[in-house]
């Protein structure tokens, strides 16, 4: 089968909603969803990718399904994988359950992967379509999928201005610059980034946490179904630039237990908490490269 059906839209558009539930925890993974229909057009399990380290969204949509799963359908938002990494592979679980048809959102540019998972449930008789709300699927994963097909991070610029370019006043003063909405809006980049990356000149002056505060989150950053007891997210890393050593071994940043990278052209081997590393790099006219 290889056109789209009516219903497919609307089970894939669910598939994405649950994979946005695991947006802030899945790191370094990427975000999945997964929606299993019977043979009869009824939703019989969902699931998405809670954790690094968990069962896949396609498992915990197959325990949910159970037999119920044979000769249906699987929307996934991402190419199930082929490979044994710290899970087994999805593509092999999806032709053990017996499913006729996968429609998948788009081919994970992982190289372990990369359209092997999809060859694999074609070799196995599986009618699989490909591409659909490939877009949506792209815009969630878009640090995953920029690591895998460049082997760079995916760096953005978080920078409070105000219209005439400055950052702070003459005197150093700059707290608040933005108002709530902004600092709402960085809290749910953090949550979404694996690290932060500032210079020492930040950590000296303002002694910032640089962490996800949960109750400055934005109102709608976690469904409504889930609980303010159960939101959690992934603590960034913290990178700091601070060639000479500048940074005082009692900054805020030190207290967590959230590790942090001091980036040095030289290790300076300074008295710091265990959680604290110092990241060697070139030297650039002085400065770090």
């Amino acid at each position: 089968m290889k056109t789209i059906l009516p219903h497919d839209i609307h089970h894939m558009q669910h598939a994405l909603q649950l994979a946005r539930r695991g947006r802030f925890t899945t790191h370094p993974n990427p975000n999945v969803g997964c929606v299993i229909i019977n043979s009869a057009g009824e939703v019989v399990g969902e699931g998405w990718h809670e954790r690094a380290g968990e069962p896949h969204a396609e498992v915990y949509a197959l325990r949910a399904a159970g037999e119920q799963a044979r000769g249906g359908t699987a929307y996934v938002t991402l190419e199930p994988c082929s490979h044994q990494g710290r899970t087994p592979p999805c593509a092999d679980a999806f032709i053990a359950a017996g499913l006729k048809r996968v429609v998948v959102a788009m081919e994970d540019p992982f190289p372990a992967v990369s359209g092997r998972g999809i060859q694999k449930l074609r070799d196995a008789g599986i009618d699989v379509f490909v591409g659909l709300e490939a877009n949506a699927a792209e815009k969630l994963n878009k640090g995953f999928i920029h690591r895998c097909k460049t082997g760079l991070p995916l760096v953005q610029v978080k920078l409070a201005a105000s219209i005439d370019g400055r950052t702070a006043l003459a005197s150093g003063e700059s707290k608040w610059i933005t108002g709530p909405q902004a600092r709402a809006d960085v809290q749910l980049g953090r949550a979404l980034s694996g690290a932060i990356l500032t210079g020492a000149d930040t950590v000296i002056y303002d002694n910032p946490q640089l962490n996800v505060r949960l109750a400055e989150m934005p109102p709608d950053a976690f469904p409504s179904a889930v609980k303010k007891a159960d939101r959690a997210v992934n603590q960034p890393a913290r990178i700091v630039i601070d060639t000479l050593g500048r940074v005082p071994t009692n900054a805020i940043i030190f207290n967590d237990g959230v590790p942090v990278y001091l980036v040095r052209t030289r290790p300076l081997n300074l008295d710091y908490p265990s959680h604290v590393t110092e990241l060697t790099v070139p030297d650039r006219h002085g400065k770090a490269d």
